[in-house]
């Protein structure tokens, strides 16, 4: 079995929890005699070829206005621009052909298209291989991949998304089977009319936590130490979190926010807080940043896909407040181990931190029973063997009509 993945981005280039989660789906696969490789996007011109971590691992330098991975964020009629030619990008075709005529693969396993465009699919089937399509975000609906516009989720989908993605449900109808990684995200797709005559299945992602070992406990009389990780951006609600956190008077509590962002909005995040109560540290790791916070927010104001950072709390035995939005609320359980909250109701936000702050004996049960109510989705091999399964049975379906 030879499998080509393709993806918007690779290690070093993670943009984001997919690109972790397809790096350890590789390597999985690879472990267990697979034999995989890697098309992805790459800032440089032309096709290059390395390895990572034994994985081969081909870099397409990407023809647009400019490589999307980034912390400059363009002008916003650049932007436009790049989504106009992503479109349906017909020259990013020539490296799917050339790579799939290079490694004769007997199936593509794509993930995010960003950047490649439908136009992979295509060029896929004109090699007349079977395609398996992981949703990971709302690509395939929204050019920004999230339906969230001007603050708020979008209800429906506005003009310009229509436009831009008129002939996509019907290039999808080229997919054999596609993957969603949480059921939410698997029912959008589908209501808007995609993939219709692919088989369907739902695999969450894993996250490979061993049972913390270590934790820095907060010393008495100290501050109750409220935690965000993720990226900065206003989808994410870090704005939302710092003010409903400062609105909370009398509150003996701290908020370290990890992770990065745009630069012009970082900047913003940072003038919003008050410095004595809110401190952003960087990147870190998870088993650095849960072993020493109290409390997980994920505050996301859009329809999150899934919500790997809630499930790594969990994992660590940290209780989450979390939105009901998205794949969110099937991690969380309300009052099994975390609380949920809305953007609709902003105040709920600030009612869910006050409480947790207030309620020592419920925080202990949430967090008591945390790692308990994830278990199933800390199991690397439960993920690989879905993965395998549905690879398999998709190319021995095609080589059947065939």
């Amino acid at each position: 079995m030879r499998a080509l993945f393709l993806n918007s981005l690779y290690d070093p280039h993670i943009g984001g929890g997919a690109e972790i989660i397809l790096q350890q789906t590789v390597e999985g696969l690879q472990k267990r005699g697979m034999d995989v490789m890697v098309l992805a996007t790459g800032p440089e011109k032309g096709l290059r070829l390395d390895r990572v971590n034994g994985v081969p691992v081909y870099r397409a330098g990407l023809s647009n206005l400019y490589w999307h991975h980034t912390q400059e964020r363009p002008g916003r009629f650049t932007r436009l621009a790049w989504h106009i030619v992503d479109r349906y990008n017909a020259r990013m075709r020539r490296y799917v052909r050339e790579v799939i005529a290079r490694e004769c693969p007997d199936i593509v396993i794509c993930h995010n298209l960003s950047g490649w465009s439908v136009s992979a699919w295509d060029e896929v089937k004109a090699a007349d291989l079977p395609i398996v399509q992981v949703l990971h975000d709302m690509y395939l609906l929204c050019p920004r991949s999230t339906m969230f516009n001007q603050g708020k989720t979008c209800p429906q989908r506005c003009g310009q998304c229509q436009t831009l993605r008129q002939p996509h449900p019907q290039a999808s109808q080229q997919v054999d089977a596609v993957i969603g990684v949480s059921r939410f995200l698997l029912d959008k797709l589908t209501a808007n009319g995609y993939f219709g005559l692919a088989t369907s299945h739902v695999i969450y992602n894993c996250s490979v936590v061993p049972k913390p070992t270590f934790r820095c406990e907060r010393l008495p009389n100290a501050p109750l130490r409220f935690g965000y990780m993720g990226t900065l951006s206003d989808n994410k609600g870090v704005a939302w979190l710092i003010e409903e956190f400062q609105a909370q008077k009398g509150m003996h509590a701290m908020l370290y926010i990890a992770g990065r962002g745009q630069l012009d909005y970082v900047a913003h995040l940072k003038r919003l807080a008050d410095p004595s109560r809110v401190r952003f540290i960087g990147y870190q790791s998870p088993q650095t940043f849960y072993s020493a916070i109290d409390v997980a927010v994920v505050p996301s104001r859009w329809a999150e896909p899934f919500g790997m950072v809630a499930v790594e709390a969990c994992a660590h035995g940290v209780p989450v407040i979390a939105t009901r939005m998205g794949g969110l609320s099937e991690i969380i359980q309300d009052r099994f181990n975390g609380l949920l909250c809305s953007p609709a109701q902003p105040e709920s936000l600030g009612v869910a931190l006050r409480t947790l702050h207030d309620d020592k004996p419920l925080r202990e049960r949430l967090a008591y029973q945390a790692r308990s109510s994830v278990s199933a989705l800390l199991g690397q091999d439960r993920m690989l063997d879905e993965y395998e399964t549905i690879i398999r049975q998709t190319v021995a379906k095609r080589k059947a009509r065939a």
